[in-house]
């Protein structure tokens, strides 16, 4: 059954940043739905790191939406592109990853990807961009490049920032775009999805898709997701993230940890909570922080996992956090009973993954030890059976001799 466009646009405004232009979105939905077809929307995802985390699922819950709506939902995958690096946001040159790392974060990132868009053939096509950057020839890349001037190129903010700074930039960060635009070319894009810091490569994509004939794709951004600290945008970099891989336990703890004036960016870009059950979720007057928390927690769990596990997860919390108890299930650590460091203990337990994070929880007191709280990563024990390690907020571990 065919949604009126009326109400397409209506659903595909909520959480977007900005629509350039609604007025164009709603007209091409018209066409494509007068020819029986719907739109092709793309998106472009860089695999420069093996994971992705809620932060990323913004834009792919967006995506969703399209699909829903009966709409053709294009992945690209940027093998090619992630060889040079994306310079948005950036003060500094990324570094080139090599093409073995690339394809395993690439797999990595469809996996999870999978996740919250539908993999049905009618509904996802998947592209590496390699496919056809691979064969563009350099005569064809100067016709491109003549598409935009070097002034154009410095509105850029993040070039700005830099050349303001005295911070090199370099040639090929200004073939990035246009390449990313030359995508939207060889997939035939109507609409290309991003977070805010992409406004300016996907519309060069429309600058680049006119050269070449084709309708101007119509760019829709969303938000960028504050990270747990409610300061920065999240980055698995800056430790304030939530990953799709998570445990649930460990998810809804994180989703705990969020201040409550978070909550109403939370369910608007991670959830399908109502707009008006939104209002009411965070107005504490009609809804204690708590308990609203507590759904938005089990919410983003269940999308992940299900019903069952989002429960088990709040139990969990309840039990660990509020009642100081500790949990029914504590992982086992195998050890000798020979003096060992608190940070390799923490290590050989699999607590953090390296020394550095053991120093830095140390320090922070985030680390007890049998009841004490270990403050010197270096302290010397002798590991005794049944002693409980408590990490963090979350984690846990029974020593095993």
């Amino acid at each position: 059954m065919k949604i009126e466009v009326a109400e397409q646009i209506k659903i595909l405004r909520r959480g977007a940043a900005e629509i350039f232009t609604e007025a164009e979105l709603a007209e091409r939905i018209a066409q494509k739905q007068k020819a029986g077809e719907g739109l092709r929307v793309k998106l472009g995802l860089d695999p420069t790191s093996p994971d992705i985390h809620l932060g990323h699922t913004v834009v792919l819950r967006k995506m969703r939406q399209f699909q829903d709506l009966g709409h053709k939902a294009v992945l690209i995958i940027g093998d090619y592109t992630a060889r040079i690096g994306d310079p948005t946001g950036q003060n500094t040159t990324r570094p080139m990853l090599s093409p073995e790392q690339i394809d395993k974060n690439a797999q990595t990132y469809f996996e999870q990807a999978g996740k919250i868009l539908d993999t049905s053939a009618e509904k996802l096509e998947v592209h590496h961009n390699g496919e056809w950057l691979e064969k563009l020839t350099l005569m064809e890349l100067i016709q491109i490049a003549a598409k935009k001037t070097i002034a154009q190129m410095l509105q850029r903010d993040s070039f700005k920032q830099r050349l303001e700074n005295n911070i090199d930039v370099y040639a090929h960060e200004f073939i990035y775009p246009l390449m990313q635009g030359y995508d939207s070319v060889a997939v035939k894009s109507d609409v290309e999805l991003g977070g805010t810091d992409q406004t300016f490569n996907n519309l060069v994509g429309r600058d680049v898709q006119r050269l070449f004939g084709q309708p101007p794709q119509i760019v829709l951004t969303t938000p960028i997701l504050t990270g747990l600290d409610g300061k920065e945008k999240m980055s698995k970099s800056k430790g304030n993230y939530i990953g799709v891989t998570d445990e649930p336990n460990d998810m809804f703890g994180k989703v705990m940890s969020i201040s409550d004036d978070l909550m109403a960016n939370y369910f608007t870009l991670l959830t399908d909570v109502a707009v008006e059950k939104i209002a009411e979720l965070t107005n504490s007057a009609k809804t204690h922080p708590k308990e609203a928390k507590v759904l938005l927690g089990k919410t983003i769990v269940r999308q992940f996992y299900d019903e069952a596990a989002a429960e088990a997860a709040a139990g969990h919390f309840e039990k660990v956090f509020a009642q100081k108890q500790l949990p029914d299930e504590i992982q086992e650590c195998v050890v000798s009973p020979e003096k060992i460091s608190v940070k390799e203990l923490l290590v050989a337990c699999k607590l953090v993954e390296t020394g550095g994070e053991a120093k830095r929880l140390c320090s922070q007191g985030g680390v007890t030890i049998d009841g004490r709280k270990a403050t010197d990563p270096n302290e010397q024990i002798v590991p005794k059976g049944g002693i409980v390690i408590h990490v963090g907020k979350r984690k846990f571990a029974r020593i095993k001799i």
